[in-house]
């Protein structure tokens, strides 16, 4: 309660006008109009989803959306635009099919898990056995999950899908079922057996579910041709908007080119590439100047494992103490309604934090300014775990959660009013965080 109180106490001390709503308040409104008058703010992100699509790390779709953000940033006037290679995991999903063999027989709504492997060439045909969650996993034992094929149920948790498949591995099961409506990555424990993991519909859990609880038998089979080949190449795309006074200091815009492989990618992450890029070439358009560089980043492999990032962070070297902030949209395109402040400062009584909320302040009248602490570090820690200050874009969150990692992640979700305010958002904090005369991280 003393947390929200402070923030509260922190928003209304600067609900006059501020120093930042003087000398930015002009160039603010200029950036939010042009943002909300771009109809065709959408038509990079409409390109992507439907001429592009998917883009899984590895993939030939993901180097061509490399080969076109290259050739978009230079178009948007961006400056150095560059493509630096990146070793990705190069994971391919095979053909894959589940059905029920009794007591009936019917096929099974199914999809494997990112990395997960696969099955042998003819497939696995077990009887299941039912866990709610890890630990009543764990208390069966060995004895009773050997040979089974485990499904996790009800709606399962993050720690179910991460450490689920290498728990049920090490007690002998030979593969297991999800009840999630997503794909996402998983990550096999060293020394524990990997055996095959997929996601199941909630109405063919709940079945199956129904009918071991009423001491029916059910088995089922399983086949998954998924399989991992030694890594790729791939590519980080950057440009930059040069600084007009201190080029080598940095406000990185960034968002994940990389998507699963179910839908097109549209809210995870497409519209977060596609605003970071129409913000900063507004603030171009416009002719303003900023003291600082604001560096477009479009980096891969956020799915499945953070080979961009790394590569990021192996290629800037100690050029990170340059590095003022980084901004990232990553949680779809819904109405945005402020920014969590992550990394250094990201306390409440901290002068960095009270700055971060003033310069919210000019968001007011689009009702996308509101900064909460925490979150916004979690996507290049390449940058914030060496206390750069980390901004992530938060929104309503209506039906983000439903939608992404799944097929209906895809552009005809996208509502382009709503996406514009993100471009708004974006333009307004990178520009001003680009040029104040003092770095957020030196705030006394």
């Amino acid at each position: 309660m003393k947390k929200f109180l402070a923030i509260a106490l922190v928003a209304a001390a600067y609900a006059a006008e501020s120093p930042i709503e003087q000398r930015y308040g002009g160039a603010a409104q200029k950036l939010i109009q042009a943002a909300l008058a771009d109809n065709d703010s959408t038509a990079r992100l409409q390109y992507l989803c439907d001429r592009i699509g998917s883009r899984l790390s590895g993939s030939p779709g993901l180097e061509r959306a490399v080969e076109w953000s290259a050739a978009e940033m230079r178009k948007a006037g961006l400056e150095n635009v560059r493509t630096p290679l990146v070793k990705v995991p190069h994971w391919i999903r095979g053909q894959e099919r589940a059905s029920m063999i009794a007591p009936i027989e019917r096929p099974l709504v199914m999809v494997g898990f990112g990395m997960s492997v696969g099955t042998p060439p003819g497939g696995i045909a077990a009887d299941v056995i039912a866990a709610p969650d890890l630990d009543r996993l764990a208390a069966l034992g060995r004895g009773k999950v050997a040979g089974k094929i485990v499904l996790f149920t009800p709606l399962a948790s993050s720690p179910t899908v991460e450490k689920g498949p290498s728990l049920a591995g090490a007690l002998g099961a030979v593969a297991v079922l999800i009840h999630t409506p997503h794909t996402r990555g998983i990550a096999y424990e060293d020394g524990k057996p990997k055996i095959p993991a997929a996601a199941v519909s909630a109405e063919d859990a709940l079945m199956i579910e129904r009918l071991l609880d009423g001491g029916t038998p059910v088995r089922v089979r399983l086949v998954m041709e998924d399989r991992q080949p030694p890594d790729a190449d791939s590519h980080n795309v950057m440009g930059d908007l040069r600084g007009s006074e201190k080029p080598e200091e940095i406000v990185v815009v960034a968002g994940h080119l990389d998507s699963w492989d179910l839908g097109q990618g549209a809210m995870d992450d497409g519209s977060g590439v596609t605003a970071a890029l129409e913000a900063v070439a507004l603030i171009r358009k416009l002719g303003l100047h900023p003291r600082r560089t604001i560096r477009v980043l479009f980096f891969v492999n956020e799915e499945n494992g953070g080979a961009g990032d790394r590569a990021y962070g192996a290629m800037i070297g100690d050029a990170v103490s340059n590095h003022v902030a980084v901004i990232v949209d990553d949680r779809g395109a819904e109405k945005p309604t402020g920014f969590g402040f992550g990394g250094k400062g990201q306390d409440v009584n901290a002068p960095s934090f009270r700055r971060t909320v003033e310069i919210g302040e000019l968001l007011r009248g689009i009702s996308a300014g509101k900064i909460s602490p925490g979150g916004g570090g979690g996507h290049l820690p390449s940058l914030t775990s060496h206390g750069v200050p980390g901004f992530g874009v938060q929104t309503v969150d209506v039906h983000y959660s439903e939608w992404n990692h799944t097929n209906a992640d895809s552009f005809d979700k996208i509502v382009p009013e709503e996406f514009q305010l993100h471009v708004a958002s974006i333009a307004v904090l990178s520009y001003v965080l680009a040029d104040v005369p003092e770095r957020l991280g030196q705030l006394k």
